[in-house]
């Protein structure tokens, strides 16, 4: 908040303009000591002043949500969301119809909970009208006004308030609360799916969300947007393996569901996933062949199924699949077998150390033999590279070379 791109916008926006001020997490995480990632600004100035000023500052402006009152200046090549103050005049639970204020308290009070109502000058000065620099302290999280009330603007507001319950909350929420949101809850069906997700996964990505879950299972509200959860066993496991980092909330996310393929692409959809994100929950639901092969090296050196072919199998899979598919599907396969953690250091190190490969031959060199284009060069190579894999990638090109010649004619 105080680097040179952002003070260049706060003189821009204060250049001929009123007193523009910092709002939402920037104040919030300054007061705590977290590091700032966007920092957003709320201005009395309608937005077309706010582009005006900005431009004749030579600061570009980017008209991002201008009916909402948003523009989205880059400085520095860093971006700062401009929003003009507002004050709802009609809601719906889903969405507001909203009018340009030049009212600070107005604009504070149509906001979902105190540390969220902050504001902060470019100065320093910082405006709490509601008490949220004592509830963020004290790690209370509280609504503004009345929470049914809050609520009933927005359902949304609900998951909101368990995504900063999990992420900045100390003190439980009162029982009364909870009754009151587990009143509300089925309410959490009538939003997008993209709104779901989007709330749903920051809760997933804080240090330990297992506490919020907790409440909001025993409160049916987790079933009114997830009801296929069969329960936080897998995911407690999962956390206490030290290993799912907070960047992993599409795994944590699969530590809910159950193994099933149908049920991960039905949740993946009503979220709303994204093509990346529902891959990845659907392969953790059901695994390829040869990452399933690939959790042997689980039983340990002793076990049955462990030794040299385990090696190989976790080989097969880091070089089709990569380290992060495969460090996924062996944590969540230990968490969901209950396995000690202690067998899952050996594996994770080699996973860790892991360093990909480039096969030296191509399908070039397959029709080269005379073989014509077809099924058989793409099955010619797959034989050549499952080689490679197993004499541990040392083969170089003239090596691989007489292999697939080897293939070739004993096939012929």
């Amino acid at each position: 908040m105080t680097a040179p791109e952002t003070r260049q916008v706060m003189t821009a926006l204060a250049a001929g303009g009123r007193e523009a001020r910092f709002v939402g997490g920037c104040v919030r995480d300054a007061l705590l000591g977290r590091p700032v990632k966007d920092v957003d600004i709320a201005t009395p100035d309608d937005p077309a002043k706010v582009m005006a000023l900005l431009r004749d500052a030579g600061i570009k402006v980017v008209p991002t949500g201008l009916d909402h009152g948003t523009v989205t200046a880059v400085a520095g090549h860093r971006p700062f969301e401009i929003t003009t103050l507002r004050e709802d005049r009609e809601t719906d639970g889903r969405r507001a119809k909203v009018a340009f204020t030049d009212d600070w308290q107005a604009d504070a009070s149509r906001r979902d909970l105190t540390f969220n109502a902050m504001s902060c000058s470019a100065d320093g000065r910082l405006f709490d009208p509601f008490g949220g620099r004592a509830d963020l302290a004290a790690g209370r999280v509280r609504f503004v006004g009345d929470p049914k009330t809050r609520i009933e603007e927005d359902y949304l507001r609900l998951l909101r308030f368990f995504r900063f319950q999990a992420h900045y909350g100390r003190v439980p929420p009162e029982p009364s609360l909870l009754s009151v949101m587990a009143a509300l809850a089925p309410r959490l069906k009538t939003l997008s799916g993209e709104r779901l997700r989007a709330e749903f996964l920051k809760l997933l990505a804080a240090e330990d969300p297992l506490p919020v879950l907790a409440a909001m299972q025993e409160h049916g509200i987790l079933a009114a947007f997830l009801p296929e959860a069969e329960g936080l066993a897998v995911l407690a496991r999962l956390l206490a393996f030290r290993q799912s980092a907070p960047e992993d909330p599409i795994l944590r996310l699969a530590a809910l569901l159950p193994r099933d393929a149908k049920v991960a692409a039905a949740v993946a959809e009503r979220l709303r996933l994204s093509g990346a994100e529902s891959l990845v929950v659907g392969r953790l639901a059901e695994p390829p062949p040869d990452l399933h092969q690939a959790r042997r090296v689980l039983e340990g050196q002793e076990g049955p199924s462990g030794g040299p072919d385990a090696c190989l199998a976790l080989r097969f899979a880091l070089y089709h699949h990569g380290p992060k598919a495969v460090r996924e599907d062996l944590l969540l396969d230990a968490a969901r077998r209950d396995l000690p953690a202690g067998r899952l250091g050996k594996p994770l190190a080699q996973i860790a150390g892991w360093r990909q490969r480039t096969f030296p031959l191509n399908g070039s060199d397959v029709l080269a033999l005379g073989v014509t284009a077809g099924p058989e060069v793409g099955e010619l190579l797959r034989r050549t590279v499952d080689w490679w894999i197993a004499e541990d990638f040392a083969p170089k090109r003239a090596a691989c070379l007489a292999e697939l010649q080897r293939l070739y004619r004993d096939g012929a």
